[in-house]
């Protein structure tokens, strides 16, 4: 009778004990973050603005932390692909993404199905900073300014645009500029800047909204002529091309921002660490000038300042969006 009477009391506090243990294994853990690699998911394809940015600061993270920062483009659906990875991935700190204004405040009012919510399905890390949106055409072309290019598009209805995909904040720039003038353009979403530029540059398509990083050495060369950007400011990499509201279309402006994301619930050692790991990373004159040469602000925040960004974004665009009937598949 005796050891019956002691049995829940000793059952309980066997379960109190491993539960303890439990609790204080995992404190270590993540405590002890990082003991292996991280994985990096860029939700393009390799030779864009992400993928620069990513190789550029992630290496100086892995620096920071002690361990390697793998980066691994995941291109596919505006960015849902692989932002959807990251989603699902276990919250331990070992997967990260590249979000960006589009897969994290603009894609969920454009896109059909989302396989995501990103205001609830991700922990914000830091802010990575900020692209230039530019407008340009192959160097060949007659187009010379905005105003011409806008000439042309009245009257050669259905005239082809690239962007780096549908949803992203390319595809926004050139929807605002369609509302703005009037213009009738035909979208020709590719997967990444990459592939754009390359149909650009061969004559297959007549002008192109990218996001500067990636198209400024062909202009830098004199292969595509830039006639405009697309932010509130000129480029330092191109103090000489007007903004598109100084090319008269006043009150335009499309700034796009990129952070890095975990999964939801990341525990506070871990967020703590990466935070701090990317600001560091971010503060290096080298890192600094490596991307504003490539024509990319850095910029980095507390967590708590992107996640704001990113739930007021997803407000002012998700009204943008649907004036603009954006949709895709």
């Amino acid at each position: 009778m005796r050891s019956s009477t002691h049995a829940v009391p000793r059952r309980r506090l066997t379960l109190l004990l491993v539960s303890t243990l439990l609790g204080l294994g995992a404190s270590a853990s993540a405590a002890d973050f990082p003991v292996k690699p991280i994985r990096f998911v860029v939700p393009y394809a390799a030779g864009g603005t992400t993928d620069l940015v990513a190789r550029t600061v992630g290496q100086k993270v892995a620096d920071k932390l002690g361990q390697p920062v793998v980066i691994e483009n995941k291109p596919g659906a505006g960015g849902n692909l692989g932002m959807d990875q990251v989603a699902k991935a276990p919250a331990d700190g070992y997967t990260i993404g590249f979000g960006a204004i589009s897969t994290n405040a603009l894609n969920p009012h454009v896109y059909k199905s989302m396989p995501f919510d990103p205001r609830k399905d991700f922990t914000a890390i830091s802010l990575l900073g900020h692209s230039t949106i530019v407008v340009e055409v192959n160097a060949a072309s007659p187009i010379k300014t905005v105003a011409e290019l806008i000439e042309a598009a009245k009257k050669t209805k259905g005239m082809t645009y690239a962007t780096a995909g549908a949803g992203t904040s390319m595809h926004l720039s050139a929807v605002l500029f369609e509302q703005m003038t009037g213009a009738d353009l035909t979208h020709v979403a590719y997967r990444g800047s990459a592939p754009g530029i390359t149909d650009l540059l061969g004559g297959h398509i007549g002008l192109m909204f990218d996001n500067l990083p990636a198209s400024l050495p062909h202009i830098q060369q004199g292969k595509l002529r830039a006639l405009a950007v697309a932010g509130k400011a000129r480029s330092s990499s191109l103090p000489n091309v007007p903004t598109l509201a100084e090319a008269g279309l006043p009150g335009y402006a499309v700034e796009p921002w990129f952070g890095v994301y975990g999964p939801a619930g990341l525990p506070g050692p871990v967020l703590k660490a990466l935070s701090q790991a990317f600001v560091d990373a971010l503060a290096l004159p080298e890192v600094k000038d490596k991307l504003a040469q490539a024509g990319f602000t850095p910029r980095s925040s507390s967590p708590q300042e992107l996640a704001a960004l990113g739930a007021s974004e997803y407000e002012r665009l998700g009204a943008v969006a649907r004036k603009a009937n954006m949709t895709t598949e």
